[in-house]
């Protein structure tokens, strides 16, 4: 009848050992679920804002970057185009060309 009755306290010593070990994972489970959430809400406010940012329109200083790069992009493409397609030899005169044109508006000024 002891070891009987010692049986019976260490099965239910085991078992609520096992109840702790449950209600622990079950405590850490939320705890990680209200973190994640919380993480998800912060990246979506995040990404929200990233947007907002990228549609707003760009300040005159971009603005004006952006048009005379694209103009000189546009000036020089005949120039490296049979270039690029393998067609002609490399434009030597581009070079000297912005040379040039970088000397006679220093001397202008």
């Amino acid at each position: 009848v002891l070891q009987r009755l010692t049986l019976l306290q260490q099965m239910e010593n085991k078992f609520l050992d096992e109840n702790k070990e449950k209600t622990s994972q079950i405590q850490a489970a939320e705890t990680a679920f209200k973190r994640n959430l919380s993480l998800l809400k912060d990246i979506e406010a995040a990404e929200k804002s990233l947007q907002t940012r990228s549609h707003s329109v760009p300040s005159p200083e971009v603005v004006s970057l952006e048009t005379l790069y694209w103009a000189s992009v546009e000036e020089y493409i005949p120039k490296w185009e049979q270039f690029l397609l393998g067609r002609a030899p490399y434009p030597i005169g581009v070079e000297n060309e912005n040379e040039a044109e970088n000397t006679t508006r220093n001397e202008a000024q």
